[in-house]
This record gives structure tokens, C-alpha cells and sequence, in this order.
């Protein structure tokens, strides 16, 4: 038992830290005031969402909140 929650633990801080490293060498060509591209997210309520729907509406967030070990 103790030896799969290290693996899995092991693999969720792999993922983390590769989307990181993908996320800042992306991030690294964007200029302040840069136009971001239009992308789609499901949010916690079940609805998806896209980024130009909220265009001159108001400011979006993201955030990410693991359900791992959490019972949500």
C-alpha cells in the first residue's frame, strides 16, 4: 500500500513539474499585453467555459486545485 502512494505521488509531482517546464517555456515568448489564445476549460460546476466569451466582460482567474487525497 505504502509503496503505491509513493508512486503515485511520485508520478503526480512528475506531471506537475512537466506542465510547469512546458507552461514557462511557452510563457517565455509572451510580452506584457499580450493577447492570450482563446482556450476552453471545464470548471468545477460542470460547464465548460472559453476564454473569449469573458473578452471585454471582466478579468479571468485560473486556478487549480488537486482533488488527490481529498474526497472531493
Amino acid at each position: 500500500m505504502h509503496h503505491k502512494l509513493c508512486q503515485r505521488i511520485s508520478l503526480m509531482l512528475g506531471a506537475i513539474t512537466a506542465t510547469i517546464v512546458l507552461f514557462t517555456q511557452s510563457a517565455m515568448g509572451l510580452e506584457v499585453g499580450a493577447t492570450a489564445a482563446d482556450f476552453s476549460l471545464q470548471a468545477s460546476d460542470g460547464n465548460t467555459y472559453t476564454l473569449s466569451q469573458f473578452i471585454g466582460e471582466k478579468p479571468v482567474v485560473i486556478a487549480f486545485f488537486p482533488k488527490a487525497f481529498t474526497g472531493g
